[in-house]
């Protein structure tokens, strides 16, 4: 049985992430690279997250009680800042080292900016995803029996389906941050980074998974659809794509911005 829960749990987080790289970016050395970046940049957010963190417990002096919790969620806050700073000095990256590539040479046909904020925004969220729910799909092995203490016996589903979203949301808030920086629409910025915190404070109601994920899917929902149009969507291309008469739907061929 714990074998099945693994198994299960990590496709229905990961499968999905899973597709989309196979279909969408392994076909693609550049765009595997850009991946990579994206996910590495994720790591080094991480990596001042949890130097905010280790100086504010040492300040603290490990302190318990309301203390704790009130630090734990100055601590989510932060990250989410420092994250969505890492994707805005990503983009910038990525826009200079476009701008690069057109100044050496004009006729080589560069990767359009839409294109690698579906990339980057997905190895945002793979790594995000791997870090936040490892541990826990590595639990599900055993030994042990979930819910034995009065917790809720879904607890690893309910993660896995949060790791999916998670995932998901990055992807979306990728494009739509790349694109409130390409047009300099500083709104559409600062709904990615509220929704983002938003996601994040949910997290907090975590034994109430029906709020939680409910919730969080609405977001991803709403997010979802917004990142369809922002990068060249509408209804007609949706319909060509579901009936398989469009191949060139959204992220193949795209042409430099």
């Amino acid at each position: 049985m714990t074998a099945a829960v693994f198994f299960g749990c990590a496709f229905i987080a990961f499968g999905p992430a899973l597709a989309l790289y196979i279909f969408t970016i392994a076909t693609e050395p550049l765009r595997v690279i850009f991946l990579i970046i994206g996910a590495f940049f994720w790591l080094v957010s991480l990596l001042f997250s949890s130097l905010f963190w280790f100086v504010a417990r040492t300040i603290t002096a490990n302190k318990d009680g309301p203390i704790q919790k009130y630090l734990l969620i100055l601590g989510v806050l932060v990250s989410v800042f420092i994250q969505e700073l890492f994707r805005f000095v990503y983009y910038k990256l990525l826009k200079k080292a476009s701008e690069g590539l057109k100044s050496i040479n004009p006729d080589e046909t560069t990767p359009s900016m839409r294109l690698l904020a579906y990339v980057s925004g997905l190895g945002f969220g793979i790594m995000s995803g791997v870090f936040a729910f490892v541990n826990t799909l590595s639990d599900s092995l055993g030994p042990g029996t979930v819910g034995i203490h009065g917790d809720s016996p879904q607890f690893f589903l309910n993660s896995a389906f949060m790791t999916l979203v998670i995932i998901l949301l990055h992807v979306f808030w990728g494009i739509i941050f790349f694109d409130g920086c390409e047009k300099k629409k500083w709104s559409a910025l600062l709904i990615v980074l509220l929704t983002h915190l938003l996601v994040s404070a949910l997290t907090f109601i975590s034994p109430h998974y029906g709020i939680n994920l409910v919730s969080t899917y609405m977001i991803m929902l709403l997010m979802g659809i917004w990142a369809f149009f922002v990068a060249g969507g509408s209804c007609r291309n949706l319909k060509l794509c579901l009936l398989c008469q469009d191949k060139d739907f959204l992220l193949f061929n795209q042409r430099s911005r």
